[in-house]
């Protein structure tokens, strides 16, 4: 009996073995034959991601993944999930990579891959015009809005603790009274309301804040960042070799300036090298 059970086990090892060699490279595989590289990316993500007055995807994201997809000999398509659908990693072959400067957190680590940094974020707290906060401290017992599943959102609840490469000790320098997440993105409408209508503060990475004020919305930086990190691509583990197809992509749009000037043509600011 003992031997019986010994054999199937052997069995089932073999069976786990070819059926995981058979999946190496299998996303790759599937876009080349497809032709199309799909891209999870968002429709009202500032100047990483949006819908133009064409109500086509546009943005710097976009048009660094359709070089991507360019690099591989094919198409991308976009489909736009929410956020923490992203990061939750049930893809289930929805689509191949995402973008929106994901933060590549040990975390994170456990459900997705992350084959390539392309731009660094710079988070920051942004108060209504009207607002009377001139520093971070003054958000001490106000209630301030994050994007859900970020890590905005951990540093609101003093839960952030940085593992990506070359990462600093957090220092918190206040702590809201209520933490308000948001899945949809209209935390920035919620501030433009007023002062204290709904929230005191929203904290988000410094591009997508300046992409808010620069739409006309009523609203202002404080000046003291709050903390800076890396945004990468995501895949799902497994493949590999579309992961390393993807790092030299973005190799070769470093090492020739493409990366570079797709940051200043949409921020001004070249976001894709470290302060």
């Amino acid at each position: 009996m003992n031997k019986l059970v010994r054999t199937i086990a052997v069995a089932a090892t073999l069976v786990v073995a070819v059926a995981s060699s058979a999946n190496a490279g299998a996303v790759l595989d599937r876009v080349i034959a497809t032709k199309t590289l799909t891209v999870a990316v968002g429709t009202a993500w500032g100047k990483m991601s949006f819908l133009n007055d064409k109500h086509e995807l546009d943005g710097c994201d976009v048009e660094i993944a359709k070089a991507i997809a360019k690099y591989l000999g094919v198409d991308a398509k976009f489909v736009t999930p929410a956020w923490d659908f992203i990061t939750a990693g049930k893809w289930e072959g929805r689509w191949d990579m995402a973008m929106g400067q994901m933060t590549p957190t040990k975390a994170r680590a456990e459900r997705l891959s992350f084959p390539a940094v392309y731009f660094y974020n710079r988070a920051v707290a942004v108060v209504h015009k009207d607002s009377k906060a001139t520093m971070l401290s003054d958000l001490d017992g106000k209630v301030v809005g994050v994007a859900a599943s970020t890590t905005q959102e951990l540093y609101a609840n003093h839960n952030l603790t940085p593992d990506w490469l070359g990462a600093r000790p957090i220092q918190y320098q206040f702590k809201p009274g209520q933490m308000k997440p948001y899945g949809n993105g209209i935390q920035f409408e919620d501030l433009r309301l007023g002062d204290g209508v709904r929230l005191d503060a929203v904290l988000a990475d410094e591009s997508t804040a300046l992409n808010a004020i620069q739409s006309g919305y009523p609203l202002r930086v404080l000046d003291e960042i709050l903390y800076s990190e890396p945004g990468s691509i995501a895949t799902l583990p497994g493949d590999k070799e579309f992961d390393d197809k993807i790092a030299i992509a973005i190799k070769n749009m470093k090492d020739d300036g493409t990366l570079s000037k797709l940051s200043i043509k949409w921020y001004g600011v070249d976001y894709t090298v470290e302060n």
